[in-house]
């Protein structure tokens, strides 16, 4: 099968940072699912790990977590899908990754494939829906469905991948007023469209922005990006006893100014289930599944923006870069090889 990945991490500009092989097909395990890829995104979370991590013992990781496809093979144990099903998935981050023509998936962290949707309409969602999805019912604790849940949610970076779908589920699911952070005209109009009942400018102090719209505090915020920069205005954001649910890496984060106002934090990695083998792993199949009758439904749409071309190392790398930048919206999908 043909696979592109790395054998040292480093730069996109580097000539070896993003490689094509030609590797043996995997043979699933007992739950296994061995999926034919159709179609892939690329997450930030594809990026940092070719940046920072270089693979040990001079192995070839192949990178990506976003796919769809379909079944190729399933293991001795599987009982949620059969060879011919129509999937989505975003993977696992101690397991070789989507950017090959066939890829082992555990079945309990695969959904079907959204029937209303292409297969790259439907690799644009997996890892963004799983986040937001934990992030907002399983870390923030909002409840799921209850439109009469009253009070905001400030999401800080609205028009990336993450926001895009963490503002649709925070509008259609709950009562929540939406705020969403962007300061380009393009990011603004998008996270709009996406349904944030307010966009106010990150480059500005946020509080002001809230109560330029007529806000005074938020009972819950997403920090998405840059949280140690923004954490001044996030704390002066939040009411006595917020919460606070973040999903970047600062090199530190001092949350001493939060205990006045009692404010919890909460980390959200859709990767630890897998990483750990959680008990409840197979959560994610279910969000997926949810995700998908709720494409169908009308209520969630893709967040799709650009298809990139088939998948090779210089579609990616080309991607990769632009994502590198920080200025993306949605997310960029790569199909066929």
């Amino acid at each position: 099968m043909k696979a592109i990945g790395y054998w040292k991490a480093g730069p996109i500009t580097a000539v070896d940072s993003l490689v094509e092989l030609e590797m043996p097909a995997p043979l699933p395990g007992p739950r296994d699912l061995r999926i034919a890829v159709k179609a892939v995104s690329v997450n930030p979370a594809d990026t940092q790990l070719r940046q920072t991590q270089t693979p040990m013992n001079g192995e070839f990781r192949i990178l990506g977590y976003d796919a769809a496809g379909v079944v190729d093979a399933v293991g001795s144990d599987v009982t949620l899908f059969k060879p011919g099903d129509e999937v989505f998935y975003a993977g696992a981050m101690d397991r070789q990754g989507s950017n090959s023509e066939l890829q082992l998936v555990d079945e309990r962290l695969v959904g079907r494939k959204p029937q209303s949707l292409s297969f790259s309409q439907s690799a644009a969602l997996p890892l963004t829906s799983i986040t937001a999805w934990e992030l907002l019912f399983n870390r923030l604790g909002v409840p799921f469905g209850e439109k009469a849940n009253h009070g905001g949610l400030m999401i800080v970076n609205g028009a990336g991948g993450v926001g895009s779908i963490l503002t649709q589920l925070a509008r259609r699911l709950t009562g929540l007023t939406v705020v969403a952070t962007a300061s380009r005209p393009e990011t603004i109009d998008w996270c709009r469209n996406m349904g944030a009942h307010h966009v106010i400018n990150h480059h500005r102090p946020l509080s002001e922005g809230l109560k330029e719209a007529g806000i005074d505090h938020v009972d819950f915020v997403a920090g998405l990006t840059a949280t140690d920069r923004h954490l001044p205005e996030i704390v002066k954001a939040l009411v006595p006893q917020g919460k606070l649910a973040l999903i970047d890496n600062p090199d530190v984060l001092n949350i001493v100014s939060l205990k006045l106002k009692c404010i919890s934090v909460h980390w959200e990695l859709m990767f630890t289930r897998s990483l750990y083998q959680t008990a409840d792993m197979i959560e994610q199949h279910h969000i997926l599944n949810e995700v998908a009758d709720l494409v169908d439904a009308g209520v969630l749409r893709t967040t799709m923006v650009k298809e990139a071309g088939p998948i090779c190392a210089d579609n990616l790398k080309r991607v990769h870069a632009q994502l590198e930048t920080g200025r993306s919206i949605g997310k960029v999908v790569l199909s066929g090889f």
